[in-house]
């Protein structure tokens, strides 16, 4: 086994949860998300010796977990056990909560996102990824992630509603009930 520097395992470490994340997103299910980030660790471990000290480490992993998901998806692209989605739709219970199904219909406009879109928005919005390391990342030019993210962020608002950022929060009804307590 070879030795390496503690802290840059530590490092790796760290950087889980938000190669979880970004898998998820990627594969829009938990359990190959996990599989993912599973190969992703064992990847990078692997091949310690090819990562450059001094260098972006969240970026040379989410690029092993981007290159293994763009590999996995060539593999299976045939697969098509429910394309028309009717089973998932049987699994599925209505949630309680106007919290969830906001974030339901998020994850559903989300999905219909071209996949260079919502992979540029996931890593620059969600995961805290500058332009130049998303572009990197993704192995283009940082105008073509700023795109990306501005095409992204204009579609989801289309999709949503949203005219700008009094619209996110509670609805109308919770506002005026809740503007209501504040007077009363």
């Amino acid at each position: 086994m070879t030795s390496f520097d503690p802290t840059l395992r530590d490092d790796i470490i760290a950087a889980i949860p938000n190669l979880r994340a970004f898998a998820i997103s990627l594969s829009g299910n938990v359990d190959r998300a996990d599989d993912l980030v599973q190969e992703t660790l064992l990847r990078a471990f692997a091949n310690l010796g090819s990562f450059r000290p001094g260098t972006n480490l969240p970026a040379w992993l989410f690029t092993i977990l981007r290159n293994l998901f763009r590999s996995e998806y060539r593999k299976r692209r045939r697969e098509v056990p429910d394309s028309d989605g009717a089973f998932a739709a049987t699994l599925t219970s209505n949630p309680d909560q106007d919290m969830h199904l906001d974030f339901e219909d998020f994850r559903a406009a989300l999905d219909t996102l071209p996949p260079d879109q919502r992979e540029a928005l996931v890593l620059v919005g969600a995961s805290g990824f500058s332009y130049e390391e998303a572009a990197d990342i993704c192995n283009c030019a940082v105008g073509t992630i700023k795109s990306r993210v501005n095409r992204a962020r204009r579609r989801l608002g289309e999709m949503l509603a949203i005219e700008h950022a009094g619209d996110f929060g509670p609805d109308m009804t919770t506002r005026a009930a809740l503007a209501a307590a504040e007077r009363g």
